[in-house]
Formats: C-alpha cells, sequence, structure tokens
C-alpha cells in the first residue's frame, strides 16, 4: 500500500494535493465536491478586505436614508441590508469545516495592516485550520523602495502571526530582486509555509475599444519551471513548509513538485479545465509513478532534486542549465 500522506504547516494530510482558491472554493457544495474528489485540504477563495469596505459604505449609506425625514422615523433603519461578505465567507468557513473532512485553509488579501488583522482572528474564530496571506502589491510609487516593499510584507506577517494561533503561511509573487532573502526574512519573521508563487493578472488592452480586458488565462506546465526553480532552492535551505502553485497540471507535475521539495502542490486550473474529479486522475498517475520507481511513500523522494551544498554550487548550476538552454553549440546539449 502506497503512503500518500504528507505534512503542510503542521497539517497531517493524506495525499499532496491542495485546491487552491479558485471559484471552485467560494461556496460549500462546490467544496464538498472538490473534498470528496480527493483534495487532501482546501484553500477557500480569497477574502478581499476592499469587497468588505465596500459592503460597510453600502450599508452605512442606507441606514442613513431618511433618519431625520420625520420627528417619529428617527430609530428607523431600512429592512433591506443585505448580509456582508465577511459574514458570508464565514458561514461558508463554518460550515466547510464542519462537513468537509479536510483541513480548511482562508485565504486573505488584505489592503491595509489592521485589516489583515482583523479578519485573520475572525477567520481563525470561524473555523479555519490555517491562514494563507495572499500579498498582492505592486508598488506603483517611484519613491517606494525594495526594502519599503519588504518591511512592509514582514510587518504584516508579524502583526497576524501575533494575533492568532493557527499556522499563517504566506503567497509570495515571484518578482523581487532577491526572492531567497525575501523568503528567509519570511521564515524568521514566523511564516508556517510558503507559497510559491502568486499569479500576477496583467490585463489586456483592447486596441478596438481602447478598454482594458480583465480576461485570465488558465495557467499551464510551462507556467511550472519558475516556482519549481525556487522551490528547489529555497526547500532545503529555509525551515518551513513549501507548497507549489502555479502550472500543476498532472499527476507528473505533482511529482516534480515534491522532487523539488515542495510538501504539497496546489491545484486551481487544472480542476477549472477537467472538474473536481480529475484530482482522482492525478493522484493515480502519482502512485503510478512511485511503483514504477519502487518507492512506498512521499517521503521516499520528496526533495531527491532539491538543491545542495553551497549557494554558490547551485548559482554554478544554474549557470550550467541557463547556458544548455539557450547555446546552440551541440556538445552543451547533451
Amino acid at each position: 500500500m502506497l503512503d500518500l500522506t504528507t505534512r503542510y504547516m503542521g497539517l497531517a494530510l493524506k495525499n499532496p494535493v491542495v485546491a487552491s482558491a479558485s471559484p471552485l472554493t467560494a461556496e460549500l457544495e462546490s467544496i464538498l465536491r472538490v473534498a470528496d474528489a480527493g483534495a487532501s485540504a482546501i484553500v477557500m477563495a480569497s477574502l478581499f478586505e476592499e469587497d468588505i469596505a465596500a459592503q460597510e459604505v453600502h450599508e452605512a449609506s442606507l441606514m442613513s436614508m431618511g433618519e431625520n425625514s420625520h420627528p417619529e422615523a428617527t430609530e428607523y433603519f431600512p429592512s433591506f441590508a443585505v448580509a456582508s461578505p465577511l459574514e458570508g465567507r464565514l458561514n461558508t468557513l463554518r460550515r466547510a469545516a464542519d462537513r468537509a473532512g479536510v483541513p480548511i485553509i482562508a485565504s486573505l488579501n488584505g489592503s491595509t495592516q489592521a485589516g489583515w488583522v482583523h479578519f485573520a482572528r475572525q477567520l481563525e474564530q470561524a473555523g479555519a485550520a490555517a491562514i494563507e496571506l495572499n500579498i498582492w502589491h505592486v508598488p506603483t510609487d517611484p519613491d517606494e523602495t525594495g526594502a519599503d516593499v519588504e518591511a512592509r510584507l514582514v510587518g504584516i506577517l508579524k502583526a497576524v502571526k501575533a494575533d492568532v494561533t493557527i499556522p499563517v503561511s504566506v503567497k509570495l509573487p515571484p518578482f523581487w530582486s532577491a526572492p531567497g532573502n525575501v523568503a528567509k526574512q519570511l521564515v524568521q519573521a514566523g511564516a508556517d509555509g510558503l507559497v510559491l508563487f502568486n499569479r500576477f493578472y496583467e490585463p489586456e488592452l483592447d486596441i478596438r475599444a481602447q478598454t482594458l480586458d480583465s480576461h485570465v488565462p488558465l495557467s499551464n506546465s510551462d507556467d511550472l519551471r519558475l516556482p519549481l526553480v525556487w522551490t528547489g532552492l529555497l526547500s532545503r535551505r529555509l525551515d518551513t513548509s513549501f507548497a507549489v502553485s502555479g502550472g500543476v497540471t498532472s499527476g507528473d507535475d505533482v511529482v516534480r513538485c515534491l522532487l523539488a521539495g515542495a510538501d504539497v502542490a496546489m491545484v486551481t486550473s487544472a480542476l477549472l479545465r477537467n472538474g473536481p474529479d480529475f484530482i482522482k486522475t492525478m493522484l493515480v498517475a502519482v502512485q503510478e509513478w512511485m511503483t514504477a520507481q519502487k518507492l512506498e511513500s512521499v517521503q521516499d523522494f520528496k526533495g531527491h532534486s532539491a538543491a545542495h551544498g553551497t549557494a554558490q554550487a547551485a548559482e554554478k548550476f544554474l549557470r550550467q542549465q541557463y547556458r544548455r538552454i539557450i547555446s546552440p553549440t551541440p556538445s552543451l546539449n547533451r
């Protein structure tokens, strides 16, 4: 019997395939379908601070409508206010945590440090097994330095960690001058896991309508290369959990993630293309590969392709691979 179990942020998981945040993990019924299909954990669709703030402003405006229009109506409030996005998300989280049978990880996408902390606390109280900080910040101010951006990121993590007791991971964008150092700073600040990487969704410019098109292309296996490289470079050097996100489209890709040292592979686009039951197909492929390699457990091969030795040796190795890829010289491509 093959052992597919793994651990991620201290959570014991039955296999290394985790469903990451997507429309499939927004509502209870679809969350349960994903769990039934074999996902070992589920990251709920991200909670955006801006959505909550916008709803609160809307409700405040409703409450103030005509409040002083009649001396007998000063305590009247409209009865048509709807539940806030936060209340709805917390309710879904409570029910999913109770019924899914797998850990539910809450994904939080904040815009202010106070918001990150405030909402993280409520997600923990609603039953989240862990929190994923979905970091998406574009430094559009030319006066904002790289050090400023990094300090902001570390500050958010420290503030959240000081206020919750469940594990906290950080889903990082790939665009840093020194990604390894940023990862190290986060681990030193208490990150229980790193998710490599958050996709930077760029809108397309429609030249006919002269407007931005927000169509989102699904990822493919080619997108997996960058997170695999950095997972392989960091997984043996930093004492934290690693998840690969972006481009995991098959069981073979799951194996690649594990060989690079990841504890789990996070899947989104493959499930949107093929449906939740595709998780079963991926797990079968992992088992077939393990059988062919005469391996009995995930631990038998996890990290086997991760970088080891000195940083200089790793840099030299990558330089060599770079030359092999682009060099037209046949002898370098052998």
